[in-house]
């Protein structure tokens, strides 16, 4: 399992940043405001969140990007969402990240789970727990 500790690190080559971090069903969060409006999207269709705190910099940041990507195609219930600690300094903190990558597991905004570090069995182990705990969304309302 690896684990970057250092949270900041001033390097000017973060412009891959986005395309490592992102795609598939992984949406890269840059602003609170953004933050706030994917929690909001999440609550209304009933998805569990699991946002990745990383850094451009962090060899096993970048080791595990791929794979989270690969597990936001396959677990379509799911929200999952990429945060650059770097970009967010002050919310990284406020989530108390202190290692990348750091995966935090929301339910209706509030933290049910966390994993530190570039563990793929145990992100599995840990997304596949919470997509089979998740009940089904509310049936939509009908005129009929």
């Amino acid at each position: 399992m690896g684990v970057c500790l250092s949270k900041y690190h001033d390097d000017d080559d973060d412009s891959n940043h986005q395309a490592e971090f992102a795609g598939g069903n992984v949406t890269l969060v840059t602003t609170k405001d953004a933050w706030d409006q994917k929690l909001s999207e999440a609550n209304r269709e009933h998805k569990i969140v699991i946002a990745n705190f990383s850094a451009s910099w962090c060899g096993p940041c970048r080791m595990i990007a791929p794979y989270f990507i690969e597990l936001s195609l396959n677990h379509t219930t799911l929200m999952f969402l990429s945060v650059d600690v770097d970009e967010l300094p002050e919310f990284s903190t406020q989530w108390d990240i202190k290692a990348t990558p750091t995966f935090i597991f929301l339910r209706d905004g509030d933290q049910v789970d966390r994993l530190v570090g570039a563990n793929k069995p145990e992100l599995l182990k840990k997304i596949s727990g919470i997509a089979n705990s998740q009940p089904p969304p509310p049936p939509a309302c009908s005129d009929m």
